[in-house]
């Protein structure tokens, strides 16, 4: 035998799907007597060689499962060659550096693999030979796991628990989706008590919204480059001062900077919730299930808003709206600091910072919500509306050419060949024109025409969150059977029925019988597609841009919700307006408003199910069938050593 065995296998990090090329030829010894296993950091390289007995080589590049091709030693060549599989350091126990010295199992000249292919075990991950399974489904998610493991651990050998991890995240989102609804009930307390101007209400809400979406990619990004937990933090702390200092605000300009500040932390919070579920969960099937966690946190937070800000503005004070994020805020920064581990960032000095790109983006993203959301008070036609998108369409054009042009781009254009990416984040637009248009209409339709209380009204909305929590955990439990494709096109129908029926609301209708079921339905949807949207967003991603697809879909969902309501409010009003210029009285004319939005809605969900087709639904569903071959992995590898 002369030739080496070799086996490799290629995985694009930024490309559309991942693709794998494997190779393999006839064995024989390899050069060198040293056993090497190296599990690199950053794109997950495996690699293992042994030459004592004539073991073949085999090396893992990108985000792939592995592949390898591996040769009989004890029993010498009358054996065959036997595939022999190299999976990425998934449970390891130990820190990272280990994982790149000598594993091997072969020492000096007595080393002999015994059984065509025993385990060996490293420090920061398994390498397990001998019968292995040869799987390039599920690229991305166990080739970085040695990266991942080795962040679990924080490199001192203690594995943080995956609840903890999880509760701390679910926890961090939950508070920021609630602060962007929770204000809203509170608002005309917060005029009494400081004396606020009509624009300076709207301020209220508008300054959170336009810092917060501008800033999404660049806090998505921030996790990448500077280290999740340490992004992580920093958004908390950020956000949890804000709150603070929003809640002893004593004017107008204060409450307004310190809900802009609010936003910040959560731009900067947000998208590393999502960047620290995706790389502390290896494992597809435990990645899904922290995803329907998080999709249940992300949807109900932003359902139980008005519904919080109604109980704590009756029970206590409109302050208390902003105080209650105070002792949260602290008990995760304790808790991020104890669960949660460090990741090496990808900057290295200011060379590594796309800072033209950072502000060309944040300025565009930021001139077009300001000009969604001028809408309120100023025409679609006016000046100050026209300058903004243009302004923000001419930076948008800039920030593309920059990162076309840089070597370290703050958004690597090549990640929207991602097909599974790309769509989703239309979809999630989709969904976050129809949730906030939904939040908006039918709370004024509760309040005006229902003439219910603030709490009363947020009662009125709850069966939508208990219904969302049970969509997200179904979803999370099926997906692995069907693909996210299917869910989506489903969920996405439920939501249009839902919003239809919504669309047949009438000014002297009942509440059990035009809007309980509604909100059963669309709870039901929304819940479902949410876990689906972020898990075909999400699958396959490698860890080193997980911070920057967390982003982007959070970024969609801002997006949708700034330019769908202005635009649904807008549609809205010209009915309104045209209802009470033909006589009809003001609470049919508003109401007709309202059920024109909810149709549009409608129309959006269909556009989703036709979106939601063009997904890579087989991709998904390879890797989540590849965990669950995975589970059985151990105990066929002894049976084949044994044989």
């Amino acid at each position: 035998m002369t030739q080496d065995d070799e086996a490799e296998t290629r995985s694009t990090v930024i490309g559309d799907e991942p693709e794998c090329v494997d190779s393999s030829s006839g064995g024989g010894p390899v050069a060198g007597a040293e056993p090497v296993a190296d599990a690199a950091e950053g794109v997950g390289v495996a690699k293992g060689t042994a030459a004592s007995g004539g073991i073949g080589a085999a090396e893992g590049a990108g985000a792939a499962d592995g592949a390898s091709a591996g040769e009989g030693a004890s029993a010498g060549e009358d054996t065959g060659a036997v595939e022999a599989a190299i999976a990425a350091a998934v449970a390891a126990e130990g820190d990272l550096d280990a994982a790149q010295g000598d594993v091997g199992v072969a020492e000096g000249d007595a080393g002999a693999v015994e059984h065509a292919g025993g385990a060996v075990e490293g420090a920061g991950g398994a390498v397990e030979g001998a019968g292995g399974a040869v799987e390039g489904a599920g690229a991305g998610d166990d080739a970085d796991a040695g990266v991942v493991a080795a962040e679990r651990t924080g490199g001192s050998g203690r594995r943080a628990p995956a609840w903890a991890v999880l509760a701390v995240c679910c926890l961090a989102q939950f508070m920021v989706v609630l602060d962007v609804s929770i204000v809203n009930v509170a608002l005309p307390s917060m005029q009494t008590d400081l004396g606020l101007s009509a624009s300076g209400m709207q301020w209220v809400v508008n300054a959170y919204t336009l810092a917060f979406a501008g800033l999404l990619l660049f806090g998505g990004r921030a996790a990448d480059l500077f280290g999740r937990r340490r992004t992580f933090i920093t958004g908390l702390a950020v956000f949890t001062l804000a709150s603070l200092a929003g809640g002893l605000a004593t004017s107008e300009v204060t409450l307004i900077v310190a809900r802009a500040v609010q936003g910040l932390g959560g731009a900067v919070l947000a998208p590393a919730t999502l960047s620290v579920l995706m790389t502390s969960f290896p494992d597809p099937r435990e990645r899904t299930r922290a995803l329907g966690m998080w999709s249940t946190t992300a949807a109900g937070g932003g359902a139980l808003g008005a519904l919080a800000g109604g109980v704590l503005t009756e029970i206590a004070d409109w302050r208390w709206v902003f105080f209650v994020n105070v002792p949260i805020g602290v008990a995760l920064v304790v808790g991020a600091r104890v669960a949660l581990t460090e990741s090496r960032g990808q900057a290295r000095g200011a060379k590594d910072l796309d800072i033209p790109g950072t502000v060309t983006v944040t300025a565009g993203l930021v001139a077009l919500v300001y000009g969604i959301v001028r809408t309120e008070s100023s025409s679609w036609g006016s000046p100050v509306t026209i300058g903004c998108l243009v302004a923000a369409a001419a930076l948008l054009a800039v920030f593309v050419a920059i990162e076309a042009r840089t070597a370290n781009p703050l958004v690597p254009l090549g990640v929207f060949r991602r097909r599974a990416l790309r769509y989703a984040n239309l979809i999630i637009m989709v969904i976050g024109t129809v949730m906030f248009g939904l939040f908006f209409f039918l709370t004024l339709y509760l309040q005006r025409i229902q003439s219910m209380g603030p709490l009363e009204a947020g009662l009125a909305m709850l069966p939508m969150p208990i219904m969302i929590i049970c969509g997200s955990q179904l979803s999370s439990r099926i997906i692995g059977r069907f693909g996210p494709r299917p869910l989506i096109i489903a969920g996405s129908a439920i939501g249009a029925l839902s919003m239809g029926w919504l669309g047949g609301l009438s000014a002297g209708g009942s509440y059990w019988a035009e809007v309980f079921g509604p909100l059963v339905l669309i709870g039901l949807g929304m819940g479902v597609n949410m876990v689906a949207v972020t898990t075909a967003a999400t699958s396959g991603v490698p860890p080193q841009i997980a911070g920057l697809a967390s982003g982007l879909l959070n970024t969609g969902r801002q997006i949708g919700a700034a330019v769908g309501l202005a635009a649904l409010t807008t549609i809205a009003d010209h009915r309104t307006d045209g209802r009470l210029a033909a006589g009809v009285t003001p609470a049919e004319a508003l109401t007709s408003g309202y059920a024109l939005g909810f149709w549009i809605a409608a129309g959006l969900l269909i556009l989703a199910c036709l979106i939601a087709v063009l997904l890579p639904n087989h991709q998904v569903a390879a890797v989540l069938a590849v965990s669950e071959q995975r589970r059985a992995e151990p105990e066929r590898m002894e049976v084949a050593a044994e044989a």
